[in-house]
């Protein structure tokens, strides 16, 4: 007998992060973003540091706030629709047996399987559990994808939090004069490692996904500069 060994075939799989690395990345994207931006904006206006740090502070946490909120109404949402299409199904299949597994079978056919071992397929996975693969294979429901409304909350208000860290920390320690360049730099710096990071994470190009990132963010300061330069706050 020879024994065959299938270490070498294990392959890495990114999907089960989908969920909480999209919360997490847009939160921090989000977080470095708003927060920099506002404090480049408020900088341009003339105000005061103490202003500045105050403004960049009630951003952090309006922006954590929201973000939280956001997250939990549409991922509920999503969680709602998915919760009613499983109650649908499993009404269906108590009352339409064998027409679902008609249907089971069909969607085995059209992936490839001969009718006689999708029929069998079809068979045996009703009887293990007949809303799991219905779930899986005809409305495309899995435990990897449901929706988790509390995950995706906290972890994108919690990756804002720690998006807008770096841009309080600039404003707070570097003299007034410096704050939108240190502000802007380390920010873009940082935004271009976290894309580079989300990539790696969740398998896709690094570079493609950093430089995305990096023009969109220097985009936004330059707007939120520009607007605030037009907003000039009289000293008292």
């Amino acid at each position: 007998m020879v024994n065959i060994s299938l270490s070498y075939h294990a392959h890495k799989h990114y999907s089960d992060r989908a969920g909480w690395l999209r919360a997490a990345v847009f939160g921090a994207n989000d977080g470095i973003v708003s927060t920099a931006s506002f404090i480049i904006g408020v900088h341009a206006s003339g105000a005061t540091q103490e202003t500045i740090l105050l403004a960049g502070f009630l951003t952090l946490i309006a922006g954590a706030v929201s973000m939280a909120a956001g997250e939990f109404v549409s991922v509920s949402s999503q969680a709602d629709i998915e919760q009613a299409d499983l109650q649908m199904e499993s009404e269906s299949l108590a009352k339409n047996t064998e027409l679902e597994l008609k249907e089971l079978t069909e969607i085995y056919c059209a992936r490839g399987l001969k009718p006689e071992l999708a029929k069998e397929v079809a068979l045996q996975l009703t009887e293990h559990n007949a809303l799991e693969a219905h779930a899986r294979d005809e409305i495309g429901i899995t435990e990897t994808t449901k929706a988790n409304p509390l995950m995706a909350a906290f972890s994108s208000a919690a990756a804002f939090v720690l998006g807008s860290i770096l841009p309080l920390i600039s404003a707070w320690i570097v003299p007034i004069d410096f704050i939108t360049w240190v502000t802007a730099l380390s920010s873009l710096l940082t935004l271009g490692s976290l894309g580079a990071l989300s990539a790696y994470l969740g398998g896709a190009k690094m570079l493609k996904a950093t430089i995305r990132v990096v023009i969109w963010g220097c985009l936004a300061m330059l707007i939120t500069g520009f607007v605030g330069s037009l907003i000039e706050i009289p000293v008292i």
